[in-house]
């Protein structure tokens, strides 16, 4: 789910756009607009970045020494 955005202000815009493009975003994401692919396509940009920056951020953690990794399942154990 994507993150809200605080407040949104919607404006017109132009943009010269690949049609084919467009046509496989909006099959792909479901869309039944143009307006609401590039929204889609957006807000999933958006959440993918907040995620691999978060994974991003978990990584470094571990590798400080920050964090540990546990096998709860107890697959790992020898």
């Amino acid at each position: 789910m994507p993150t809200p955005i605080k407040k949104t202000v919607k404006r017109h815009k132009h943009f010269v756009l690949d049609e084919t493009k467009i046509r496989h975003a909006q099959k792909l994401l479901g869309a039944t607009t143009e307006t609401e692919t590039i929204e889609r396509a957006l807000d999933a940009l958006i959440d993918e970045h907040e995620h691999a920056a978060a994974a991003l951020k978990a990584h470094e953690r571990l590798m400080k020494g920050e964090g540990a990794i546990r096998d709860v399942f107890g697959n790992l154990e020898v």
